[in-house]
């Protein structure tokens, strides 16, 4: 059997050194398990690498997320079973990720496919012959919210936020480099929040001050409107596809991205694989944006989900907020918040 870490490329393989520099080999077992090596066909970037109006660096698959939720939660908890929970938190994550959301009328949390997790372990045959050999009970792993420093409220700094940040930065926006995460992740350590709940945060104000202020560069690409039109534009394509019988809501939790792809390019309805084909090779010039909306074109109107960070920092032997000690980052969180989004969003395909 191929060693799953053996086929990343050279920079991501790097990057989960940094976020734990020796590799729990317990953890290759449970990576190898057809259920969490599904997740290597469905990507991060919820189906806008399949089109020209992004360009991400390279393909970045919910499995290397996944990996490197398990990491982060190893690295500061050395507890197997919030490592495991970290690895199964997106296990239930169908095609296109998030656009799946978008297509059960849930743009704005982008929780509604969660509600499968416990489901899919529990079916799975070898994922509980290794639970129950490592004598972990099947509810300690299925529920990673149970976990404050895997899961918490935006906009607070966890495993899972914190992951997504970083690969982002690097693989889709290059704001980071490697060096630049290894200074950042080197600096966050376990505090205790204004709940009395453990949370992931700095230990230096300049190093806090500094992360946030380049990360929030990174938040407008996960709700802008070029985003959430790409999105909604799968949603709905998918959801035409599943009410004319092509695919199934149980294919979204089987198949990879690109499987639906070929179902959908080889649709014999005609209108679905010619606008998703003119959707593959649009780019922000064909992007439609206004406060009114346009009835000749493809056009919607949809919200998103505004993430963002204001993690913990510790100033002087106090804990505080980085926004409360930080003009700099107030701003920058405000800038965000404040950012300009248009009520219509279309596709002006050129057929």
């Amino acid at each position: 059997m191929i060693n799953y870490l053996d086929t990343l490329n050279d920079e991501i393989k790097e990057y989960l050194k940094i976020l734990s520099p020796e590799f729990p080999k317990w953890l290759l077992e449970y990576i190898h398990t057809p259920e969490v090596l599904r997740l290597d066909g469905v990507g991060m970037s919820c189906g806008t690498l399949y089109t020209k109006v992004y360009n991400d660096k390279y393909y970045y698959s919910s499995l290397m997320h996944s990996i490197a939720v398990a990491l982060i939660n190893w690295h500061f908890s050395k507890d197997k079973k919030q490592t495991l929970a970290g690895l199964f938190h997106d296990i239930a994550t169908p095609t296109f990720k998030h656009c799946i959301d978008f297509m059960n009328g849930d743009s704005e949390k982008q929780e509604s496919t969660e509600q499968r997790t416990e489901q899919i372990i529990k079916n799975s045959k070898e994922i509980m012959k290794l639970l129950k050999r490592d004598n972990i009970k099947l509810e300690e792993v299925s529920d990673y919210h149970i976990y404050p420093i895997a899961d918490n409220d935006t906009p607070k700094l966890s495993s899972d936020r914190l992951e997504y940040n970083l690969s982002g930065a690097l693989y889709q926006t290059r704001v980071f480099d490697l060096k630049d995460i290894e200074k950042y992740y080197n600096n966050i350590i376990v505090l205790e929040n204004e709940e009395s709940i453990q949370e992931i945060g700095f230990k230096d104000l300049d190093i806090c001050e500094e992360f946030i202020h380049k990360i929030s560069k990174v938040w407008p690409r996960w709700i802008e409107d070029e985003d959430r039109l790409c999105m909604q534009f799968i949603a709905d394509i998918i959801k035409s596809m599943n009410q004319k019988g092509y695919i199934s809501i149980d294919d979204l939790y089987n198949k990879t991205d690109k499987e639906i792809i070929d179902l959908i390019e080889n649709c014999e309805d005609l209108q679905i694989n010619n606008l998703f084909k003119q959707f593959e090779v649009a780019t922000r010039r064909d992007v439609y944006k206004s406060d009114f909306p346009n009835p000749q074109i493809y056009c919607t109107s949809v919200k998103g989900k505004k993430r963002y960070l204001n993690p913990l920092v510790k100033v002087d032997d106090k804990i505080y907020r980085i926004n409360d000690v930080s003009p700099l980052v107030k701003k920058d969180i405000q800038n965000f918040l404040n950012m300009k989004l248009h009520k219509y969003i279309g596709f002006n395909f050129k057929n």
